[in-house]
């Protein structure tokens, strides 16, 4: 047998706030083409996710995958840090 494939979402997004417990939001930035002046618009959103072990911080990349309902707002869990933000 092969592995099996997930239906579930991922997306990619960098870390804007880490201060609640095991609780990252992830901005995540589209680009779409305008469909009638063939301008290039990019629009953003902000997801809530899990990390159990709060390893994030702010200005991490991450991937974020979707999951069951955790709290009111979480719908998504944090993957794998991406790259790491650098510190000053």
């Amino acid at each position: 047998m092969s592995e099996a494939t997930s239906n579930k979402r991922t997306l990619e997004g960098v870390v804007v706030s880490n201060k609640a417990e095991q609780t990252v939001i992830v901005q995540v930035e589209r680009k779409y083409l305008h469909p009638r002046y063939r301008k290039t618009i990019r629009s953003h959103k902000k997801y809530m996710a899990h990390d159990a072990e709060n390893t994030c911080n702010i200005g991490d990349t991450v991937r974020i995958i979707e999951s069951a309902p955790i709290s009111r707002r979480k719908r998504w869990v944090m993957e794998t840090v991406l790259t790491r933000a650098e510190q000053l």
